[in-house]
């Protein structure tokens, strides 16, 4: 992982074995981003994304490996209260199916992505402001909370 700092912006650049959301997150405690949003693309060999089923206020997971393509990367992180970094992303990501050699696609909720090859993702930082996260009484799930 290599990354530039210029302004309120970092480009970043993973590499092969990288996790996205860890280096997000270790970029952010590097540089002492509290808020942010960003956006990438790349490859991948391993994913997570997760479906959200309110009846269970629970995530159900679908973990797909092979050659991925990160079609679009899109989230933000936060600082909590307690101090700690919380990230919140969601990911589209392009393959062939192993049994029809189809062009299948999986997103959602992104719970983890390790790179193949490459990732390249633009971190925006908020200078002016904090956010954090409180629960929404109505839907019970966390929701931006304004300092």
């Amino acid at each position: 992982m290599e990354y530039k700092h210029t302004g309120d912006r970092v480009y970043i650049r993973l590499d092969k074995g990288d996790e996205v959301l860890e280096s997000i997150r270790q970029i952010c405690a590097d540089e002492d981003i509290k808020f942010a949003s960003f956006q990438g693309i790349g490859a991948c060999d391993k994913v997570v994304v997760a479906t959200y089923i309110p009846a269970k206020q629970d995530f159900l997971l679908h973990e797909q490996k092979g050659m991925l393509e990160m079609v679009s990367l899109q989230g933000n992180i936060v600082t909590e209260d307690y101090g700690s970094l919380q990230e919140h992303a969601h990911g589209m990501f392009s393959y062939l199916h192993p049994a029809t050699g189809e062009l299948a696609y999986l997103g959602g909720h992104l719970h983890s992505a390790r790179i193949s090859y490459t990732a390249e993702i633009l971190l925006d930082v908020v200078q002016d402001g904090f956010c954090g996260h409180k629960v929404d009484p109505f839907t019970g799930i966390k929701v931006w909370k304004f300092a």
